[in-house]
């Protein structure tokens, strides 16, 4: 019976699969709704399978005994991320419907302070739900940047690249794993982020106030990591280093989690 419930995965399949069928509903809608084209329409079902079938290997590698509340409000953000991306697809062949597009992803970045306080009043937070949340915002500040860059340049998307390029970095140097403490500046400059990049895509700045705006938060973001790294690279040999004042071990960063756009805390 004890290996039977450890490998049971019926409390998975019926959030993941709804996620999936929510997430191809929302983009019919889309195709009706703002005649999105063939080209957001499969991009967004791509995302959606690509989803599933990650979001279910991984929840069967957890043993997670539930999907739980706060990853249901992350799932829904999830699936908030699908139309934006299927939607800056399809903006490479037609006019996007940015009204449509900064609503999605402003939904989606709001909602990002709800599951870590959902996992919080409901005791249910996991490493897995932490993952969960920071790889949704990760993506999602990375078609943001792509959304932006249309008009701004390609260098916009060195904010979305710069989390990726560190978990790379950090199979090469294994000491960018190292457990990062609580740092509130870490998590402003994150939000601020997705705050800016909303606001340039959706066109109400002048292009000139945009690229600046963009410039500002692209600088903080790359002193927020160099802080982190030089952080990291002195207590790298430290292990005592990664424990707070009080002797209580800070929180362990998962492939770079410390270093994400949000970590559900």
């Amino acid at each position: 019976m004890a290996v039977q419930e450890r490998y049971d995965t019926r409390p998975f399949a019926p959030d993941t699969t709804a996620g999936m069928g929510v997430q191809l509903l929302v983009l019919e809608v889309l195709c009706r709704a703002v005649g999105m084209g063939t080209t957001g329409w499969l991009t967004g079902s791509a995302f959606a399978v690509v989803t599933w079938v990650v979001l279910t290997l991984a929840l069967r590698r957890s043993w997670t005994g539930a999907f739980g509340p706060a990853n249901r409000v992350t799932l829904a953000r999830t699936i908030l991320v699908g139309g934006v991306t299927a939607l800056v697809a399809d903006s490479f062949e037609r006019r996007p419907p940015v009204a449509v597009l900064i609503a999605l992803a402003t939904v989606a970045l709001i909602l990002d302070a709800v599951d870590g306080q959902v996992a919080r009043r409901t005791g249910t937070a996991t490493a897995l739900g932490a993952r969960f949340d920071m790889e949704v915002d990760a993506f999602l500040i990375l078609v943001l940047c792509v959304h932006v860059a249309v008009p701004l340049g390609a260098w916009v998307l060195a904010i979305g690249l710069m989390r990726y390029a560190f978990v790379a970095a950090s199979w090469v140097l294994p000491w960018l794993r190292g457990a990062l403490p609580h740092s509130m500046a870490r998590k402003t400059v994150a939000a601020l982020q997705g705050i800016v990049l909303v606001v340039a895509g959706a066109g109400i700045l002048p292009q000139a106030s945009a690229a600046a705006a963009v410039a500002v938060a692209l600088a903080l973001l790359a002193w927020s990591f160099g802080r982190d790294i030089a952080w990291l690279w002195r207590v790298r040999a430290r292990p005592d280093e990664g424990a707070g004042r009080d002797g209580a071990a800070v929180r362990a960063p998962v492939a770079g989690e410390g270093r994400g756009l949000s970590v559900r805390s």
